[in-house]
Order: C-alpha cells, then sequence, then structure tokens
C-alpha cells in the first residue's frame, strides 16, 4: 500500500507535463508491441516458406516454386517471386538481381515501418521532462522569495524535489524505450540479413542451373 501511494504522490507532484509524456508512452508501447509481433510473424513465415522452397530451387522445379510463392504474403515470397518472373524474360545474373533488388526495396520499409518514432518518442519524452522540472524550478525560486527567510530551506528543498521527478520519469520511460528501438531494429536487420542470403543461394542455383542445362546441350550437340 506504501508503494502505490508513493506512485501516486509521486505522478501527482509531476504536474501537467506528465500527460503529454504519459500519451507519448502510450503510443510508443503500443508501436513496439505491434512491431515485435509483426516482425515476430514476419520471421516465421520468411523461414518457413525458405525450408519448402530451398529444396524445390535445388532441384530446378521452378513452376512448383512459382506456385508456391504466388499464393504467399511473405518477404522471401515476394523477393522470389520477382526473381522468377525476371527469368521469364532475361537470364542474366544482373537482371535478376535487379528484379529481386526491387521487391527488396518494397519489403525494407514495411519492417522498419513505424520504429523510428519510439525513439523519437524517448527523445521527446526526455526534453518535456527536463522542461517540467525547468518551469518547477523556476516555480519553486519564485515562490521561495515570498516568504519568510525561515521557511525558504524547507520549501527550497520540497520545490527541487518536485521538479525533479518529471526528469526521472521521463529517464525511466526513455531509456526502455532506446533499448526497445535498438532490439526492434536488430530483429528488422536480421530479417532483412536473411532476405539478402536468400536473394543471393537464389542467383547461384539458377546460375548452377542455368550452366548444367548448357553443358548438357552441348554434350548432346557434340
Amino acid at each position: 500500500m506504501n508503494a502505490l501511494n508513493t506512485a501516486v504522490k509521486f505522478f501527482q507532484d509531476c504536474g501537467a507535463f506528465l500527460y503529454p509524456s504519459l500519451l507519448m508512452m502510450s503510443v510508443g508501447l503500443a508501436i513496439a508491441i505491434e512491431r515485435f509481433f509483426f516482425l515476430a510473424r514476419a520471421r516465421a513465415a520468411n523461414r518457413a516458406l525458405w525450408e519448402q522452397v530451398l529444396p524445390l530451387l535445388q532441384s530446378g522445379r521452378f513452376k512448383e516454386v512459382a506456385a508456391m510463392v504466388s499464393s504467399s504474403d511473405s518477404a522471401i515470397g515476394k523477393i522470389v517471386s520477382n526473381g522468377l518472373t525476371r527469368m521469364q524474360s532475361a537470364r542474366r545474373r544482373e537482371d535478376i538481381d535487379h528484379a529481386m533488388e526491387e521487391g527488396m526495396m518494397e519489403i525494407v520499409p514495411r519492417l522498419e515501418k513505424r520504429t523510428h518514432y519510439i525513439a523519437t518518442f524517448a527523445n521527446t519524452i526526455t526534453l518535456v521532462g527536463l522542461l517540467g522540472t525547468i518551469i518547477g524550478l523556476i516555480k519553486g525560486f519564485t515562490a521561495v522569495a515570498q516568504v519568510n527567510p525561515a521557511e525558504k530551506a524547507e520549501l527550497l528543498s520540497a520545490s527541487i524535489s518536485v521538479a525533479m521527478n518529471n526528469t526521472a520519469f521521463a529517464l525511466m520511460v526513455a531509456i526502455p524505450f532506446l533499448l526497445i528501438h535498438a532490439f526492434l531494429q536488430a530483429r528488422a536487420s536480421e530479417i532483412v540479413d536473411s532476405l539478402e542470403a536468400a536473394k543471393i543461394t537464389f542467383l547461384n542455383l539458377v546460375q548452377r542451373l542455368s550452366g548444367d542445362q548448357l553443358s548438357a546441350k552441348e554434350q548432346r550437340t557434340s
């Protein structure tokens, strides 16, 4: 009960500057939760589809791969679909690479969408907390100047304590937000790296299979 009373008094002492900080904290948490589950689903979907597609690619069964990725909305499905579509009109590695890179340019912004707001909220909450502290100190010194000298020290210490609550709350929110932002950025980068690796594997397999087909054709004609 004492802890609850302490928390209630802490929030009451923060004053009006607490409300914008609470609003930004709520929005930031909502974004963080949504991004966490989005990236987790994207990672799982990419891994599951790639495990199914890779054996088919290795055996050159491109039609089956095309049918599989066309019905998938995963990032890896988009990239592989772009590569297979370009293969119908061009066989050069550079052309296929460019087509798959176009898919990457569509996917990466979706993976990083709204994540930057978390860092922005962390910085803004810190600044709002500092502003609340400064305003509180100004009010405290103004009040101290108008009271009995015997009461100045006690009133000043109380005013400073209340004013510093804004900075304390801002830091308690901003530090976890920065860590969450770093975590989500790392998770998004991990997915992008896996997509790049899948793209290179796809290109290498296509190049190897094309070379095998060319060698087989040369052997038949000779």
